[in-house]
C-alpha cells in the first residue's frame, strides 16, 4: 500500500487489565517491522491516566501519541460523560514525559456551546501539558434521529473562525495546527 503514515485507534478497552496498551504496542511494532520508513501515530483512548499503560505505548516508539481531549472543560460531562477532562491532559503529560522527542497531539470538536476563552483555555492547558500538534473541527451531529443520543450543534463556524482559532493555537507554540470544519483527528496526519 506505500503507506508513509499510519493511525493505530481504537474504541476505550478498559475491560482489558493493560487498557489496551500491550495491543497498542504490539501494532506499533509490527507496523515498523513492515513499513520501517512510515511513520505511526497512535490515536488512544486516555488509558485512565495510567503511567504503566501510558509507557507501554511511547515505549513502542510512535512518532506521534495522540489523545483528544474534544471539548472545554466545562462540556466534558455531557459530551463525554465516561471521560475526566484532567485524566486527558494527565495522559498527554505523561506520553511526552516518558518520550520528550515523540510529538503530542490532541483534538478539539466546536459548536457544542463553548466560548471562545474556553477554547483559548484549553490551547493554554495543552500546551502546559506539553502538546505539540492540535486539530480543530467543527462537531456535526452523528444522525439525525431525535432519540437524543446526539447533541446538538450549538452553532456553526465560519472558516474565518477557523482560521483565527488556528492562529491564536499557533501563537501559543504548537508545532502544528490543523484548524477547519471538516478536520479531523487523523486529518491528514501525515502532514501535522
Amino acid at each position: 500500500m506505500r503507506l508513509r503514515h499510519v493511525v493505530i485507534t481504537s474504541v476505550a478497552r478498559d475491560d482489558l487489565d493493560d487498557e489496551g496498551a500491550g495491543h497498542f504496542a504490539a501494532c506499533v511494532s509490527a507496523v515498523q517491522r513492515r513499513l520501517p520508513n512510515a511513520t505511526v501515530e497512535v490515536l488512544v483512548p486516555d488509558l485512565h491516566a495510567r503511567p504503566e499503560c501510558v509507557r507501554v505505548v511511547a515505549d513502542a516508539g510512535p512518532q506521534v501519541f495522540n489523545h483528544n481531549v474534544e471539548t472545554v472543560s466545562r462540556l466534558h460531562k455531557p459530551v463525554r460523560p465516561q471521560a475526566r477532562y484532567q485524566r486527558s491532559l494527565e495522559t498527554l503529560r505523561l506520553a511526552k514525559a516518558a518520550r520528550v522527542d515523540m510529538r503530542t497531539k490532541s483534538g478539539l470538536m466546536v459548536g457544542l456551546g463553548e466560548t471562545l476563552d474556553e477554547l483559548v483555555q484549553v490551547f493554554h492547558d495543552l500546551r502546559s501539558v506539553g502538546c505539540d500538534l492540535l486539530t480543530i473541527g467543527q462537531y456535526l451531529k452523528p444522525s439525525s434521529a431525535g432519540n437524543g443520543l446526539h447533541l446538538p450543534v450549538e452553532r456553526y463556524y465560519t472558516p474565518a473562525e477557523f482560521e483565527t482559532l488556528g492562529a491564536r493555537a499557533k501563537a501559543l507554540g504548537f508545532v502544528g495546527v490543523a484548524s477547519g470544519p471538516f478536520v479531523r483527528s487523523s486529518y491528514f496526519a501525515e502532514s501535522l
